[in-house]
């Protein structure tokens, strides 16, 4: 008899935590849109001007020149695609135009820099970027990057 009252007391606790993970995966602050509930670790669309996507853009091109041997920096010209995954932090997917710009490595403020024009200083290319963050940490890191010319 003790053992089904302890399982019975149980129940309404589980019932509680079943109900609530539910509300959250359907609401619409949790993704979900036009009565379908985006799916726990389901990747979603994510607006290029939320702070985040900004965040692990500038991060995955801080660290495409720090890797690049070429000696003018490179910035977005147009992100194509952005795309977020939460899982035990967040997963940004990338899809990002960018082009050489006229500063070289040794310049300060990136954001202002003209891309080259002259065509046999012109470079661009489409790349492709995850980056995983979990904020809390303080932890970012670039998992993927390739780039293909444009």
């Amino acid at each position: 008899m003790e053992a089904t009252m302890a399982g019975l007391s149980r129940a309404p606790l589980f019932l509680l935590a079943l109900a609530l993970a539910l509300a959250l995966t359907a609401s619409p602050a949790a993704g979900a849109t036009a009565g379908r509930p985006r799916l726990v670790g389901g990747l979603a669309e994510a607006d290029v001007n939320e702070e985040g996507v900004q965040q692990a853009l500038n991060f995955a091109l801080s660290e495409y020149n720090k890797a690049s041997n070429d000696a003018f920096h490179s910035r977005a010209m147009r992100v194509v695609r952005a795309r977020k995954q939460l899982v035990a932090g967040l997963n940004y997917f990338l899809d990002v135009e960018i082009g050489r710009t006229t500063c070289t490595k040794s310049q300060p403020n990136l954001a202002s820099c003209p891309f080259h024009v002259q065509p046999h200083l012109r470079k661009e290319a489409l790349c492709s970027f995850q980056v995983y963050t979990v904020p809390w940490l303080g932890k970012t890191s670039l998992v993927k990057s390739s780039c293909q010319d444009a």
